[in-house]
């Protein structure tokens, strides 16, 4: 596939003008798959608590494209190498990083199509365009993977301090107005360094990663799991869940064509690799088609589905309940003993509308991956030894919550 493309610029809220470089990368852009993401929205639900959260995959990703040219140039002056072919592959990485989202994001992940990831639907994507553009995103293939000599591109694309990170806590606290999430993206790309092949952080830069480690735990649990936000996904997903259980029944209902083949069926990686029309369907999903379906489901006969539909559409979302310890069956039971009673329906019925799970976070997962900071004396250390601010059981230690939903009756 050859390019006639010009180079544009795109107008970003929060970083001004972003330069979007002719060729391959706008050829991207341009591509279907990727347009696809202006309608998958960044936050899932959580504009029914920040209703100025409506922003999109597509806005995230350009932005993520611009830090990621930042990141190239600011390490290419403190003398590091990254070829050209080597900085386009970064730059189709990141571009691609989310390109395999289903509706909403995260909200419906493994619900829709189970047991496959985002991050593996965005690498079958990555692998079916390299096809469509020969051979062009090999390199970035590889670092996605990371599978590429320079491991310090990788981290660049996912670490625990990538510019998907810097991007999205960013973008997230600007468009939620919570303004515990505005980190300094600027000052932490120009700290970055690379030691014995690593990505590392100047040490004059450790107030700044300490801001970014507390805004990204304040925006978990204030904007990502907010319980009203985890409610209302929470009630998305028994929607889905229905309306599977429904047409495996053979029960009619309205399902647009492409969403309806993966509610019919289970689909697994294997399904999708070397299946372009797969693909082709799966980029069809979006929200706006899970909206149109709403308005249809909620005038379906049966009782659970239209219901729950109703109830999503009219933001007259389940009350929720948070606790740090699980919640007794008993608490379960006398909530859906009442509900059958004044709805006259099953138990079974009864529990997509009253049902109890749990929600985790850690911080700082040091198992995972490090934040390295590159101290005055050349000595590379762990942030958690590094810095004065962190005790590492209390960063690195998963914090779990009970939830427990409801209705008002």
């Amino acid at each position: 596939m050859l390019s006639n493309n010009k180079g544009k610029i795109i107008n970003d809220p929060i970083y001004g003008f972003i330069t979007i470089d002719e060729g391959i990368i706008k050829d991207l852009i341009d591509h279907k798959y990727f347009q696809r993401l202006r309608k998958i929205s960044q936050l899932g639900l959580s504009h029914l608590v920040y209703p100025g959260a409506h922003h999109s995959r597509f806005h995230h990703a350009i932005g993520c494209l611009h830090l990621m040219n930042k990141a190239i140039s600011q390490l290419r002056k403190k003398g590091h190498i990254i070829t050209d072919k080597e900085a386009e592959g970064l730059k189709i990485a990141i571009l691609l990083h989310d390109i395999g989202h289903g509706p909403f994001s995260h909200a419906l992940e493994n619900t829709i199509i189970k047991e496959l990831s985002h991050e593996e639907m965005s690498l079958i994507y990555m692998q079916d365009l390299n096809i469509q553009f020969n051979g062009k995103l090999s390199i970035a293939i590889q670092i996605f993977k990371d599978s590429y000599s320079k491991k310090f591109l990788h981290q660049l694309v996912s670490s625990q301090l990538d510019m998907d990170r810097l991007d999205y806590l960013k973008r997230d606290s600007f468009f939620s107005g919570v303004t515990e999430g505005n980190i300094g993206t600027e000052r932490i790309i120009n700290m970055l360094d690379v030691r014995d092949g690593k990505l590392v952080v100047e040490e004059k830069g450790i107030y700044s990663i300490e801001k970014f480690l507390f805004s990204r735990r304040l925006m978990y649990w204030q904007v990502y799991l907010h319980k009203t936000v985890v409610s209302a996904e929470q009630m998305l997903i028994k929607i889905i869940e229905r309306v599977k259980f429904l047409l495996k029944s053979k029960n009619k209902i309205f399902v647009t064509a492409s969403l309806e083949i993966f509610l019919k069926q289970d689909f697994n990686k294997k399904d999708f690799r070397n299946n372009s029309e797969l693909l082709h369907l799966f980029s069809e999903t979006d929200d706006y088609e899970i909206y149109t379906c709403l308005k249809y489901w909620k005038k379906n006969e049966d009782f659970v589905l239209s219901e729950l539909s109703k109830m999503m559409l009219n933001r007259n979302i389940l009350k929720t309940k948070i606790s740090k310890k699980d919640f007794s069956k008993n608490d379960k039971e006398k909530l859906i003993d009442n509900f059958c009673k004044l709805k006259k329906c099953s138990t079974k019925e009864a529990e997509y509308f009253i049902f109890s799970n749990k929600i985790s976070n850690s911080t700082y997962n040091i198992q995972q991956s490090n934040i390295n900071i590159l101290m005055k004396d050349e000595k590379v250390l762990d942030i958690t030894l590094a810095s004065d601010q962190f005790d590492i059981k209390v960063l690195n230690k998963t914090v779990n919550k009970y939830f427990l939903c409801y209705p008002t009756v």
